[in-house]
């Protein structure tokens, strides 16, 4: 059949309707025919698109037009289901799907979800203070897209917003040395030694709740991490690795901690190798929740604000070995901390060196307690008022 140009027309079909209207149709890469979504008032319109078909196809951009008819719920689903995930991980998707994505997007197929769409989504999220859950949750979205990407079930990533993945977390904060010991007066003496090894080992939380027996030496005074059991939405464990290959380690602890530890697995640890170290009040292994609350309490007690979280213990003891000497290598490796640049920069740090970091930390932090201990009895004494007069 000849087009209105008078030239014979090599790809596609035009036929005209009862309507008076013109329905086009070409031929997929697969070599199905596919009428046009729309019908032309004209010939000339109908080749034109047949034109723009056909450039596609062959500059290979062309995707299926059924492909993006794919629900967003069942794709996202599935995508987080494929992939090797920690359970943490998978909790987290699926709480920033149901709370955050699939109430806008859930119904919707995948070429529906369109740039507009997405800046407005966004923007009514962080309308709602929602920052950093609306940084994670539009990462996520970009990624699922960007596989339907790689699937070819649509052409582009609607997820085009810079910077609209970033986290601005602000500067946490750090406890003195004072602070820490109120603390651990203040948690409880079941609790104590958590506060202690938080601070001063830097231990994470999901270490400190898969710490065996065997785990401590009281020669050497050393506790070695080899796990990790963080506890997942449902209250429930689940024992795995560390949070990465560099959490695995051996940690020398201050001199000043060799009474606490030794008094807690005296009086507190679970018999046996693979005894628990830390365990709550019925002998069980502690839930999140129940310390949360002793938690809570020692922290209102001192006067530190509500967003002190036991996370940021790691910070007070980084910055009292960084002030003691130790490198930052020394502190990545004290603290369990890597990523896949910082490896190509750094080596391990040797074992003699994390003494001697240990040992520095000690200095630190008995220095510490003398200038509040001093201050305290210059105070009883009325020194300070004598010298400030």
């Amino acid at each position: 059949m000849a087009n209105s140009r008078g030239r014979r027309r090599r790809f596609g079909a035009i036929r005209r309707l009862p309507s008076g209207r013109f329905q086009a149709r070409y031929p997929g890469p697969d070599g199905v025919m596919r009428p046009a979504p729309r019908t032309f008032a004209t010939t000339t319109e109908a080749d034109d698109w047949l034109a723009e078909k056909q450039t596609e196809v062959r500059k290979g951009d062309w995707r299926d037009p059924d492909a993006g008819a794919f629900n967003f719920r069942a794709y996202a689903d599935k995508w987080v289901e494929d992939r090797e995930l920690g359970v943490l991980t998978v909790d987290l998707y699926r709480y920033l799907l149901d709370a955050h994505l699939l109430p806008t997007f859930g119904d919707d197929n995948l070429d529906e979800i369109t740039p507009p769409r997405v800046r407005a989504w966004r923007t009514e999220r962080l309308r709602t203070g929602a920052r950093t859950a609306t940084a994670k949750a539009y990462r996520l979205l970009k990624a699922v897209m960007e596989t339907a990407v790689d699937d070819e079930l649509i052409r582009r990533n609607p997820c085009r917003i810079k910077g609209a993945g970033a986290e601005k977390a602000k500067e946490r904060p750090i406890a003195t040395v004072a602070q820490v010991d109120a603390l651990a007066d203040a948690i409880g003496v079941r609790w104590r030694l958590m506060v202690y090894l938080g601070a001063y080992g830097p231990t994470r939380p999901e270490e400190l709740a898969g710490l065996r027996r065997r785990d401590v030496d009281l020669d050497a005074l050393k506790v070695t991490i080899r796990v990790a059991e963080p506890e997942r939405t449902n209250g429930r464990r689940a024992p795995g690795d560390t949070k990465s290959e560099a959490g695995v380690r051996t940690i020398h602890l201050p001199s000043f901690l060799e009474r606490e530890v030794v008094w807690h697995m005296e009086s507190f640890a679970e018999d046996g190798p693979d005894g628990l170290v830390f365990v709550g009040e019925r002998g069980a292994p502690f839930r999140r929740s129940t310390f949360g609350r002793y938690w809570r309490k020692a922290r209102a007690v001192i006067g530190l604000p509500d967003d002190f979280r036991f996370y940021d213990l790691r910070h007070t003891g980084h910055t009292l070995s960084t002030r003691s000497g130790a490198t930052l290598k020394d502190t990545m490796t004290r603290a369990g901390q890597s990523s896949e640049k910082a490896a190509m920069r750094y080596q391990h740090s040797e074992d003699e060196r994390q003494q001697e970091v240990a040992g520095m930390l000690d200095r630190s932090v008995r220095k510490a307690r003398r200038a509040v201990a001093r201050k305290a009895n210059d105070q009883a004494s009325g020194t300070d008022v004598a010298r400030d007069d």
